[in-house]
């Protein structure tokens, strides 16, 4: 059995309890005094740099949250974006202006009898599976009436060119080949019905190993990159 705990923390945790008693006993415990000293200043920066390593961790969740809320109130509040949008399509169709979605830069209604191409992906999902596969759901908003839509899978491995992987039928994709240890992934999903494209969602997933718990072992992460 190990003296020493496994994790970082507890690491710190067992010199901060033993520097005392070693710098008084050090004569009769067989340690230089000088040395002991040395390593009660290693282990106090190490303490530091903990509670550094929490104040930032915490600070990072506090910001993307706050980033979720203002891109929040941006589109959702009343009279803010998704509203303004309402009020451009509802003037365009009063004045019978096309040329309102034009000045506006958003796309004018489809016209009677033609389906429009398949929506953009969104809201994309991940999940590491027990067989160590990768779950990828994605959300997409396809026209009214449309049908037939599939998927292309494209993939980038750590940056290289983005190559074909599969086409799906559904809104989730599992991927069994991605190789061991690879570094951040890049996937892009494009709805196709017949010759018909839409325009493709992006991502990127972190991969590898998330910061070891208080039992020493490091716990397979995936994250979506902002």
């Amino acid at each position: 059995m190990s003296i020493v705990p496994r994790s970082r923390l507890g690491k710190v945790e067992f010199y901060e309890i033993r520097i005392s008693p070693w710098a008084t006993n050090a004569a009769a415990i067989g340690l230089d005094v000088g040395d002991v000293t040395a390593l009660g200043t290693a282990t106090g920066a190490a303490r530091v740099a903990y509670n550094e390593m929490i104040a930032a961790r915490t600070a990072s969740k506090a910001a993307t949250q706050n980033f979720y809320d203002m891109v929040s109130t941006m589109h959702s509040s009343p009279g803010f974006g998704s509203d303004m949008i309402d009020t451009i399509k509802n003037f365009a169709q009063t004045t019978n202006d096309p040329n309102v979605y034009t000045l506006a830069q958003i796309p004018g209604p489809t016209p009677p009898g033609v389906v429009g191409p398949p929506g953009t992906p969104f809201d994309f999902r991940v999940a590491l599976l027990q067989d160590g596969s990768v779950e990828l759901k994605w959300k997409s908003s396809n026209p009214a009436g449309a049908t037939g839509t599939v998927y292309e899978i494209f993939r980038s491995i750590d940056g290289a060119a983005m190559t074909y992987v599969d086409t799906v039928g559904e809104k989730v994709f599992t991927d069994t080949t991605l190789p061991n240890g690879c570094g951040p992934v890049t996937y892009r999903v494009t709805g196709v019905r017949s010759t018909v494209k839409g325009d493709p969602g992006q991502f990127t997933v972190q991969m590898g190993t998330g910061t070891v718990t208080e039992e020493g072992e490091g716990e397979p992460t995936l994250g979506i990159a902002a």
